[in-house]
């Protein structure tokens, strides 16, 4: 049994209007899969794939009550391509964002509804990893971190320390998920939360029943009776797990 990280879930006043400013941010297509979510991916993709970590876009009633603790990093190839991609973002309407980074050789900006992510310097490690280099997850201890993500997906382990632990699907391609050492106890839902799919001959009660003895627990976020089940990392991170398929 394993699970795929297959796509980010952004909590959104107006999922069309954020949608339409990451599909344009990332230079890939909408689609409207019901009202009030947007699914934001490559155009001509088949959904999964490792080789794209997608993003789902809904609405929800009071996304201002969340907290900001996961974000993306989005891959450059060179300086120049750096300050065009940041002045690109800036008229769809992002803006630059102060997170206590300092001089730094990256730009932090928030997108129109406040969800901030980072434009990277050009990095050889995100050279092949499509425009979203990484999906970065606060936390307090990267290698408890690392050992119930390790254990909950099927992906591969790169690096881990006390400050960070880095993943990337076992295929090697597709962007990595990050777990950076950060100061502050959680204590609200974040606003984007990962998902998470099992293969197709996989059973979702098992699978969440598997995370459980990890580590995770089953939470109640409001969800109602749905097709997937949400759980909390063991820091209390959020995350689904979508029916197989």
């Amino acid at each position: 049994m394993a699970l795929r990280l297959v796509q980010v879930n952004f909590k959104a006043r107006d999922d069309s209007a954020l949608g339409q400013f990451w599909a344009e941010a990332l230079g890939w297509g909408v689609s409207i899969e019901e009202p009030g979510v947007t699914n934001v991916e490559p155009v001509g993709f088949t959904w999964p794939d490792p080789a794209a970590v997608c993003i789902d876009v809904v609405t929800v009633p009071d996304p201002e009550t969340v907290k900001y603790g996961v974000h993306l990093d989005l891959a450059t190839t060179s300086a120049a391509h750096q300050a065009e991609l940041v002045a690109h973002l800036k008229k769809l309407g992002a803006t630059p964002a102060d997170v206590g980074q300092g001089d730094v050789p990256w730009t932090v900006l928030a997108d129109p509804e406040g969800n901030v992510f980072c434009v990277l310097e050009p990095r050889e490690i995100y050279r092949d990893t499509g425009p979203i280099a990484a999906v970065v997850v606060d936390c307090a201890d990267p290698r408890a971190m690392a050992r119930f993500w390790d254990g909950a997906m099927d992906w591969t382990l790169h690096e881990v320390t006390d400050d960070h632990a880095v993943l990337r699907s076992a295929k090697g391609v597709g962007p990595y998920l990050e777990f950076l050492r950060t100061s502050g106890v959680k204590t609200v839902w974040n606003r984007v939360h990962l998902d998470l799919k099992p293969y197709p001959d996989d059973d979702q009660a098992a699978e969440v029943a598997r995370l459980e003895a990890l580590g995770a627990t089953s939470i109640d976020v409001g969800q109602g009776d749905v097709s997937w089940r949400c759980l909390a990392d063991p820091e209390g991170n959020e995350f689904c797990v979508l029916s197989p398929g």
